[in-house]
């Protein structure tokens, strides 16, 4: 996980580092694992059950992309905003409170009887989980010299892959057993278990200060989520406005104009929501244009291949959450590799390379017949996930190593939002293509067939933008 905002690092006015001794700093990155473990958790184990809930609620593929979409887009959206309100009302209390909606969303989201409630339920837990990340990463940022800071965000960092292994096929056992709402039951516990673990041992190091709140930048929050939310409700319309999608231009004039009223409100504000620079270094928006592609590779992937695997397999939650967990393995494994071929040859290679492994494994999946062995497909999702885990770190070491050292919370607040975009867009274009091919009344193999191809093209799109990486 990168830092999410230029807001996330610490400030002039924040404490400088404090001196711990290694038994409480272990403490501490333990403390801030809690967290981490309960939205990773709930996000993955999500991504099993949406083959059950589009059969349940009788919704196509589109409508199915948004209980994704309806998580990820304030889950983005608010980063930023945890990350700025943390430096004036304590960092602690924020997770803290974030912690509290995401309980609240997911409580919701057990009783939910209506595609509409568990909607909204899926909003509430992406605006209470959008801060662990910033404010887990600026207090770690605060409590830790920046010769051990790396070290230190590294293996608070280390959950959330092995969290990502372990939780997909524990949701598939829990949904054979006892339905898709029971995988929310483990969310509820980890997210008490945080809580209660976060409110005694983390480190409340200032008292909250809201005096700060009166001068923040709402307009350009409010600016922002235009532009984010115009732009997805465009290219995925059908469910929210009954317009064929990429074809209700109302919603294109909305984002249009909220893009250009943030980008001027923007450039003239001297504390603005979000800083413009980075947009001007051009080895930065390479890399970032770059994992926003692989991200929506991987998005396409993590949200087609739960209902490809019941639709053209015919295969139980068990069974898919086992093949997504070996997915999940696959990336973890290849992670650390990927940062070290890096470091050694450049970030070029390495890049290109697992962006081409991408491309082949779309397309060895548009290949497959219907009734290809799950070996064959297994395979192909192990080599996608080692191919993807290979490409990452790369990526973020050649967005920020042009960067000047007191630019690095800014870039990286741009490099995380345009990361991010891809995964919304990667669930919402996966889902608008494959009910549009169904919808042209192609075979079932043929749709999912047609959508591999077109994310495979998206992927060699990211080879060539790997080419243009500085060393």
């Amino acid at each position: 996980m990168t830092t999410p905002c230029a807001s996330c690092t610490t400030h002039a006015s924040e404490p400088s580092p404090v001196s711990v001794s290694a038994r409480s700093s272990r403490h501490l990155l333990y403390v801030l694992m809690a967290p981490v473990v309960a939205m990773v958790f709930n996000f993955s184990a999500f991504s099993v059950a949406v083959p059950t809930l589009r059969d349940q609620f009788a919704i196509g593929a589109d409508m199915a992309a948004w209980l994704v979409i309806a998580y990820t887009l304030p889950f983005m959206m608010l980063m930023p905003l945890y990350g700025r309100l943390g430096d004036g009302l304590g960092k602690r209390n924020l997770i803290l409170f974030g912690l509290g909606v995401l309980l609240v969303g997911t409580v919701m989201a057990i009783s939910a009887r209506s595609m509409g409630w568990l909607l909204a339920a899926r909003v509430i837990q992406g605006a209470g989980a959008s801060g662990v990340v910033p404010l887990s990463i600026a207090i770690i940022s605060e409590r830790f010299a920046p010769a051990a800071r790396g070290s230190a965000l590294g293996a608070w960092n280390s959950v959330g892959p092995l969290t990502g292994v372990a939780a997909p096929l524990a949701a598939g056992l829990i949904i054979d057993q006892w339905g898709w709402r029971m995988i929310f039951a483990p969310v509820l516990l980890l997210g008490m278990v945080a809580i209660a673990v976060v409110y005694w041992g983390a480190p409340s190091l200032r008292k909250p200060q809201f005096g700060f709140l009166r001068h923040f930048d709402w307009l350009g929050l409010i600016l922002f989520a235009g532009v984010v939310v115009g732009l997805v409700t465009f290219v995925s319309s059908q469910p929210i406005t009954g317009v064929a999608p990429l074809r209700d231009w109302r919603l294109l004039l909305v984002g249009a104009l909220a893009v250009t009223g943030f980008i001027l409100r923007e450039r003239r504000l001297r504390s603005p929501f979000l800083n413009l620079d980075p947009f001007r270094n051009r080895s930065l928006m390479v890399a970032a244009v770059g994992v926003g592609l692989r991200m929506f590779t991987m998005s396409g992937i993590g949200f087609l291949m739960p209902l490809y695997l019941l639709d053209v397999h015919s295969q139980s939650a068990s069974a898919t959450g086992g093949m997504l967990m070996l997915n999940a393995g696959a990336l973890f494994a290849t992670m650390r590799l990927g940062g070290q071929l890096g470091d050694r040859w450049g970030s070029r290679a390495p890049v290109m390379a697992g962006m081409s492994i991408q491309a082949a494994c779309m397309v060895w999946f548009a290949l497959l017949p219907a009734g290809a062995s799950l070996l064959l497909v297994g395979g192909g999702f192990v080599v996608h996930g080692l191919g993807a885990g290979l490409s990452l770190a790369p990526l973020h070491r050649a967005a920020m190593s042009h960067v000047n050292s007191y630019e690095t919370g800014a870039a990286a607040g741009v490099y995380s939002m345009i990361r991010f975009g891809g995964t919304l867009l990667g669930a919402a274009l996966g889902g608008v293509m494959l009910q549009a091919a169904l919808d042209a009344q192609l075979a079932t193999v043929a749709a999912y067939r047609l959508v591999f191809l077109v994310i495979a093209g998206v992927a060699l799109v990211g080879v060539l933008l790997g080419a243009r990486l500085k060393e």
